[in-house]
């Protein structure tokens, strides 16, 4: 009974919660369609053009920014910034800010915990067995976000690694063929669009907007944390500062990389054995045994009196 009230009591809140936001939104002058209706002939009003919209923007858009900024109140401001940190790590996916991306913790624990709810009470389990599995899953659905997280942090900064290489000798074929860094970097991203590419278009915006290039190139580093980047932009800024031709050490930058890429391979290529052992032992080599020892099996049943 007590999981059953759970669980209508946060069906109510939330609907409570979306009905908020539509008064708030009807009450709201409507500036927007008397600005339209300037413009078109055929006016339409705004609430035509608002249900034409996808469901995700009209319903769980506000209710996100509504939970955001509640859990933008209560979140501790260092927990923000780490959190906006690994967000910047991660490419900003879909837009994300530090509030979104709580908001979504939270709405995905109870969401999940309330569907455990549902599921216990038309199982009929008992009241503690109830409690415990929607605990443990709204956890579950708390945590998931930031393994996702995280999960798209490391592959971003594999994505980055693996593309400096190549982008590197790139700029040092630019660089020897008489172009500037800045020229060098645009051709770089003329050519990839991958992570390391956006990275680089992001630093020529903010340059073309007054940044000094090591500025910019520092904070690339910082919101990649990639530690061969950090290397590379660190070479860079300290080449400009000391007048030494950009050419030699974007040289000596890619025959770096390559020897750390090659290392690379070779530890993965020593791994490759280790991780091969397992599922060699336990579906290989069964599936061969039974390949190899089925058809005696009836033979060596029969010699011992086991036949049917």
């Amino acid at each position: 009974m007590v999981g059953i009230l759970i669980g209508v009591a946060a069906l109510i809140i939330i609907f409570m919660m979306i009905n908020i936001i539509r008064r708030r939104r009807a009450n709201t002058p409507d500036l927007i369609e008397a600005r339209l209706a300037e413009f078109i002939e055929n006016p339409v009003s705004l609430e035509k053009l608002e249900m034409q919209q996808p469901f995700s923007e009209r319903v769980l858009k506000p209710l996100v920014s509504f939970f955001a900024r509640i859990m933008g109140s209560v979140t501790p401001a260092k927990s923000q910034e780490r959190l906006r940190r690994n967000l910047q790590m991660a490419g900003n996916p879909n837009g994300l800010q530090a509030g979104d991306f709580l908001a979504l913790r939270l709405l995905a624990g109870i969401l999940l915990a309330g569907v455990v709810l549902f599921l216990c009470w038309v199982t009929k389990q008992s009241l503690g067995l109830t409690i415990a599995a929607a605990v443990w899953m709204g956890l579950m659905g708390y945590s998931f976000p930031a393994y996702w997280l995280g999960g798209k942090i490391k592959a971003r900064k594999k994505a980055i690694f693996r593309s400096l290489p190549d982008a590197i000798d790139l700029l040092t074929i630019s660089v020897e063929a008489g172009l500037g860094f800045d020229q060098a970097l645009q051709r770089v991203t003329e050519k990839w669009n991958d992570e390391l590419s956006k990275e680089f278009r992001r630093v020529l915006s903010e340059m073309r907007v007054g940044k000094l290039r090591r500025d910019a190139l520092r904070e690339m580093a910082y919101r990649c944390d990639v530690n061969e980047l950090s290397i590379f932009v660190a070479s860079i800024i300290q080449a400009d500062q000391l007048g030494v031709s950009l050419a030699k050490v974007l040289r000596i930058q890619a025959d770096q990389m390559r020897i750390r890429r090659r290392q690379m391979a070779e530890e993965l290529a020593r791994k490759a054995p280790i991780k091969m052992l397992f599922p060699m032992v336990f579906l290989i080599f069964p599936s061969v045994y039974i390949v190899i020892l089925g058809p005696a099996v009836p033979t060596i049943a029969a010699s011992m009196g086991f036949a049917p």
